[in-house]
């Protein structure tokens, strides 16, 4: 019997604290841009009793996504699927981040698509940035969903002289994921499969914590300060909302979008937060 294979795709807080709560008796392929990062990842994973290899894959390039789906499946069926790979506005242009966080969620949704087993699932974190851009046209909302992979970012919207600002860049990337997992939830369902998207807000991971010391810190502090909860959220939360979506009581959501922020959006649009 082969062996149920859980993919993480990005080593970071997020990704591991999903992995914890479904990869229990499965083998885990973690990969990452970075070897080390991976390897870091597994030694935490493989000390806790989880069966883990790593690798590395750069989820702007399909050959080396392809290449990812090749070793996933040579350990086993590909049963899940953790996509928490990207990079945020302070840390990229608008080009890199539509390259990576945009093209390369629809790659990885594309290529595990053609794969993924029949009762397995996947996740992709989107993030409560896509919740803030305005409305966009029925038209754009298909475009974002449904142009194929090689020709998404040759949309005139997607222009640079149009996206200019990495936030923005940024917004529209994560609108763009959770529009193209609920046109991939048809594709995926057809193999008996689900996907999902989680729109995490702040949560408090390394790299959350150098943001909320960089220039963008003032406004973090301030979404938190104004939300209902009252805090930033931590990975483990994250990680329960995917084991819910990947795990058998989850079996009737598929193509959904889960945004957790702990009330930073509602703010946004209807509170303090909204904008003057």
């Amino acid at each position: 019997m082969q062996k149920q294979v859980i993919v993480v795709i990005g080593a970071g807080s997020i990704g591991q604290a999903i992995a914890r709560r479904v990869s229990a008796g499965k083998h885990v392929v973690l990969a990452d841009l970075r070897q080390e990062n991976a390897d870091a990842a597994a030694k935490t994973l493989n000390a806790a009793g989880f069966d883990v290899n790593t690798t590395t894959v750069d989820v702007s390039s399909r050959t080396s996504v392809q290449a990812l789906v090749k070793t996933a499946a040579s350990y086993g069926d590909i049963f899940g699927v953790i996509h928490a790979a990207g990079v945020s506005p302070s840390q990229a242009s608008p080009k890199t981040i539509l390259k990576v966080d945009l093209y390369g969620t629809a790659l990885v949704l594309d290529e595990f698509g053609n794969v993924i087993a029949r009762g397995g699932s996947g996740i992709v974190i989107a993030s409560q940035s896509g919740h803030r851009l305005p409305p966009l046209s029925p038209e754009q909302n298909m475009l974002l969903a449904t142009t194929p992979v090689e020709e998404l970012l040759k949309l005139p919207m997607l222009q640079l002289d149009k996206v200019t600002d990495p936030l923005n860049a940024y917004q529209i990337s994560k609108r763009g994921n959770s529009l193209r997992v609920m046109a991939e939830a048809v594709r995926w369902g057809k193999r008996g499969a689900r996907v999902n998207t989680i729109s995490p807000g702040i949560i408090i991971t390394p790299l959350a914590n150098e943001e909320l010391k960089g220039p963008r810190g003032a406004g973090y502090r301030r979404m938190i300060e104004l939300s209902a909860a009252g805090r930033a959220g931590t990975p483990d939360e994250v990680g329960t909302v995917g084991a819910l979506l990947m795990g058998p009581d989850g079996a009737f959501i598929t193509g959904s979008d889960f945004l957790m922020d702990g009330g930073v959006t509602a703010a946004y649009w209807f509170g303090e937060l909204a904008p003057k």
